[in-house]
């Protein structure tokens, strides 16, 4: 039994099998999660340290150093990189791509947990593994005039928190800003004094009066009792009512000798939302969960409870990732179907038949269905990679289509035609194996994909399992079901094919000219030495970059003043900012942290961020115009505070692999005290360079600190010790929590501290009066002498050694040209100090691992067909010539990207790799038709007669595919961005191949063909 027969007699189960499938694949695509970027394993962990209130140069002794050489010992890990400040410490560790990330985590955590009872007391660790869900998806403020911080942060806390975590896809809720209430007793020492009593004391009276504990268990008529000890407060009343001291007659209360007042827990924190004060909610999203589902989930939620919420309390949405999601997904969505649109008009202006048109456009959901029904089986999501993939794959798929219902079509036109519908199927046949042979050209440079690793590897890995899962299904298709679908729907003996009517004026000019370039071969040297000058000029002007950017509708801006700033003049200055943002037209929304941000760094007075919030994209100019010119404005109008704006996607993803900057320069050198200086005189030497901007010199100093140094003769001869006066300087000026007492749902502090602690300055402090065992009262200056330290730097350190990271972004700039003049700016004398050296780290070690990664792709992709194309005709020189062809299409990619303004990214590295296959593809088309011609002809007429009938199926597919990817490489919509330098370079591709395909390889080959013989 022939194929045709076959097909045939199974036509039935044929076409429920592909309908099954089409229908699954639409199943899947209802539950399939949605989110932005792929569900990738980051090889990073990020240890937090929490020590006190060391200092940086005793952090790095004592914890740093130590946990550094802990971690450095776990298995698989290529790099550990920290960064310590006062009393604190952040360390990020690095293993290799493709580690379990599960286990590693849990090797850090091990390895710290060893350590632990080796360090000082009081050190805290926390260890987190890097992921797209250690950023909130969503977050929302709660702003009032009346009520006050107190009681929002508690209705966040205690109301919010628990509603939301109890929705599927969020993994915990966390609440920033607003207060914590306390009780607050403060205390005059000289009053306390009069009394004989100290700040001491009163902590030891409220921790004996306000407490439950435990005292034993007690049997009595057969039951069994626990004995409880309640001395508990509840109220503000009762901690004033606490007895300190009675005797006959009397009794001393802590009211009596100490302001008893409800407070709010000290914090050096700042949160506002659209220039209120506000207590935020971040939600963050759980690993491999839906995110637009996750997110009307909580807007479902939080409508049902805005009854709940007291008047007076405003709550509101000022961050939403989803919506960055839902708008890419459109984007790609509608480029899909105006590609698919214009692409049936390409085809209908050829073939003049709806029903053939009708009958390729039904192939194309068919086959994206199927390839949504494989992503759903890998437990891959739609993201801006596979949403991406399936658009690119559109013309793809019509490609396979068309040249099989040409096929069919030509062989109708030039007398193949019989009654029935076997000749239909025959035809199908008769063209499985040139399509079998196109189908693996183009799918076969996506096997090297699958060793690809890092960032390229985890994102493109996603695209080309849709792409290639897309291929398999569209070949199936194609051979299986559109001849049995032309048979049916199509009544080939009442329709005329336009191509019957002979050759149109392509048709008359492709024959001039292939005829011309026969007869002088030599002419061919002219568009080809063009083709490859246009390609070299243009590979070493076009820009070059390492991910496309996209508009994400909104952008964060970290901001630094001066160090040492303290929480309130940190404030009053952002507010200048506020009113800024407030006035600019495209913003829609925005909030501010001091002393806090997104990015989970180490928390000084002086550092915050704003999150800002755009209208529409269709309503304003793009994200970098709105960017640029808020940050022109802030740096004219704020002198003295430095800022850096980016968008928030791109910098988590820098976050989870590395340095998010594209500029990082690692200086190093055995003396670590040059670092400083050089340091700044290379931010100094960068800042003049063009488009150089947020130059940070990486010489992060802290606030300012008075040391206190206690004269232990002097401290001995009152009784005193340095011990003794350090808690007491402690209770004075932090204060010490003495008992809690319950409250609703939560704990509340009784905290002890001096009177006027909060306003005390450096003069009052000398002052401060110290209780002596014999009741009597010393300032503190007496046993005591000061020293202002100023500001010590954070401490950097990677692999052990000490390194200063001075890190720049660039604007209007591609990142090849930026580090260019980096790099020639660091090689003039003087920049750098005797013994300093330096690397290059942040995006563009990453662009530069990517690329190797991507050009060895691409050497594999040629190795795979130029074996796939020997297998297929068994002669050297032909598969030279096809290849060469494929070669040349490929340096067009560059000229492309030139003309356009693009720069070389890894997306566009990977539509070069796919031009290779999809040039290839063309060949084979091309060359199965002049290997049969050529069994019956001479050579110079084999190929031209081949060249004539492959003229049109490559035409209406070149032109097909060009428009089904012109809206992606036109950036139609937010998020498109991502998959434009593919959709260009694909392109540029396609229009060089087209001529090379159809003129220079039939030259080629007749002249190997000479060879030959």
């Amino acid at each position: 039994m022939n194929f045709a027969a076959w097909l045939d007699r199974h036509r039935r189960s044929i076409l429920v099998l592909a309908t099954a499938l089409a229908l699954a694949g639409l199943s899947a695509a209802l539950s399939l999660p949605i989110g932005l970027y792929p569900d990738a394993s980051f090889p990073r962990v990020r240890v937090t340290i929490d020590a006190g209130s060391q200092s940086a140069d005793q952090m790095v002794l004592e914890v740093t150093q130590p946990v550094e050489q802990a971690v450095r010992a776990v298995p698989g890990v290529v790099n550990v990189k920290s960064v310590t400040s006062r009393g604190s410490a952040m360390l990020t560790v690095d293993f290799a791509w493709g580690t379990n990330m599960t286990t590693a985590t849990l090797g850090v955590n091990a390895a710290l947990a060893q350590l632990v009872s080796r360090l000082p007391p009081g050190v805290s660790f926390t260890a987190l593994r890097m992921q797209p869900n250690v950023f909130p998806f969503m977050a929302y403020a709660l702003t009032s005039h009346s009520v006050s911080l107190v009681k929002m942060r508690n209705l966040a806390q205690y109301r919010l928190v628990p509603l939301l975590s109890g929705v599927p896809g969020i993994a915990h809720a966390q609440v920033q800003g607003g207060d914590t209430g306390e009780v607050e007793v403060s205390a005059d020492p000289r009053r306390l004094a009069a009394y004989h009593l100290t700040l001491t004391d009163l902590v030891n009276a409220i921790s004996g009066a306000a407490s439950l504990q435990s005292v034993g268990r007690v049997e009595d008529h057969d039951l069994l009792y626990l004995l409880l000890a309640n001395n508990t407060v509840h109220d503000v009343r009762d901690v004033k009512n606490i007895v300190l001291r009675a005797g006959p007659g009397y009794v001393l209360r802590l009211g009596d000798v100490a302001k008893v007042r409800l407070g709010v827990v000290p914090q050096f924190l700042d949160v506002d939302a659209n220039g209120k004060q506000a207590v935020t909610l971040l939600l963050y999203q759980q690993q491999g969960s839906d995110m637009v589902s996750t997110a009307h989930a909580v807007e479902k939620a939080l409508a049902g409870f805005q009854s709940q919420i007291p008047p007076g309390v405003t709550l509101s949405k000022w961050y939403d990732q989803s919506t960055l999601v839902l708008a890419a997904a459109g984007s790609v969505r509608d480029a899909i179907l105006i590609g698919v649109v214009l692409a049936a008009i390409v085809l209908f202006l050829f073939l003049r038949n709806w029903r053939i048109t009708l009958l390729a456009i039904t192939i194309v959901p068919a086959a994206l269905a199927a390839s949504v029904l494989v992503l759903s089986m890998f437990g891959l999501s739609f993201n801006i990679m596979t949403l991406g993939g399936l658009a690119a794959s559109v013309g793809l798929v019509i490609d396979d289509v068309i040249v099989m219902i040409e096929f069919i079509a030509h062989r109708s036109a030039t007398g193949w035609r019989e009654p029935g519908r076997l000749w239909v199927l025959r035809s199908g046949g008769a063209f499985f194996r040139p399509l079998a042979g196109s189908s693996a050209a183009t799918l076969i440079v996506f096997v090297p994909l699958a060793f690809l690793s890092g960032v390229s590897g985890a994102f493109f890995k996603a695209l080309s399992i849709t792409v290639a899962s897309t291929l398999i299904a569209s070949w199936v298709l194609t051979a299986l079901v559109v001849p049995l679908l032309a048979a049916t729907l199509v009544n080939f003996e009442r329709w005329t094919d336009p191509g019957e009517k002979g050759k149109g004026w392509l048709g008359q000019m492709h024959g001039r000219l292939l005829a011309g370039f026969f007869r002088r071969p030599a002419l061919l040297t002219l568009p080809v030495l063009a083709l490859l000058v246009a390609g070299l000029v243009s590979y070493r002007n076009v820009q070059t970059g390492f991910l496309p950017s996209l508009d994400e509708g909104g952008f964060v801006m970290d901001y630094l003043t001066a160090p040492g700033t303290s929480l309130t003049e940190t404030v009053r200055e952002m507010r200048e900012i506020e009113a800024i943002l407030r006035k600019d037209p495209a913003v829609a929304n925005f909030s501010m942290r001091a002393g806090a941000g997104f990015g989970g760094d180490l928390a000084e007075s002086n550092k915050g961020d704003f999150v800002i919030r755009l209208i529409p994209l269709s309503q304003r100019p793009s994200v970098d115009v709105v960017m640029n010119r808020i940050a022109d404005e802030v740096i004219a109008k704020v002198p003295g505070v430095a800022i850096d704006p980016h968008q928030l996607m791109s910098d988590e993803l820098g976050d989870m692999t590395g340095t998010p900057q594209p500029i990082d320069i690692k200086l190093s050198a055995d003396t670590p005290a040059v670092l400083p200086a050089t340091a700044r005189r290379v931010a100094a030497a960068i800042a003049k360079i063009k488009g150089v901007d947020s130059i940070d010199d990486g010489v992060v100093p802290a606030g300012d600190a008075i040391e206190i140094h206690v004269d232990q003769t002097r401290a001995a001869a009152l009784g005193l010790d340095p011990a003794k006066v350090t808690a007491m300087l402690k209770t004075a000026m932090d204060g010490t929590v003495a008992a809690t007492f319950e409250g609703t749902n939560q704990l509340t502090g009784i905290r002890v501290r001096l009177d006027g602690a909060a306003r005390m300055n450096s003069a009052a402090l000398k002052q401060l009066p110290l209780s002596t065992p014999s009741g009597a009262l010393v300032p503190l200056s007496s046993i005591a002498s000061f020293t202002t330290i100023s500001g010590q730097p954070e401490i950097t350190r990677e692999n052990l050694q000490q390194v200063v990271d001075v890190t720049a972004r660039l604007n209007g700039r591609g990142l090849g040209a930026g580090i260019a003049d980096v790099k020639r700016v660091l090689a003039q004398k003087g920049v750098l100090a005797p013994g300093v050296t330096y690397k290059l780290g942040g995006l563009y070690k990453q662009q530069q691992i990517a690329f190797a990664g991507l050009i060895r792709v691409f050497v594999a992709a040629l190795l795979a067909e130029f074996i796939l194309l020997l297998l297929l005709y068994e002669r050297f020189l032909w598969v030279a010539a096809i290849i060469c062809t494929s070669l040349l299409s490929t340096t067009a990619v560059f000229t492309g990207l030139y003309v356009t303004g693009v720069p070389l990214n890894i997306t566009a590295m990977m539509g070069m790799v796919m031009i290779v296959g999809i040039a290839t593809e063309m060949a084979i088309f091309f060359v199965s038709e002049a290997q049969q011609l050529l069994e019956t002809r001479p050579a110079r007429e084999a190929f031209a007669q081949a060249a004539a009938n492959r003229l049109r199926p490559i035409a209406m597919t070149t032109l097909a595919a060009i428009l089904t990817l012109m809206p992606l490489a036109l950036d139609l919509g937010q998020g498109a961005g991502m998959q434009q330098p593919l959709a260009i370079a694909i392109i540029a591709g396609l229009l060089v191949q087209f001529p090379l395909v159809l003129l220079a390889l039939p030259v080629l080959l007749l002249r190997f063909s000479k060879a030959d013989k």
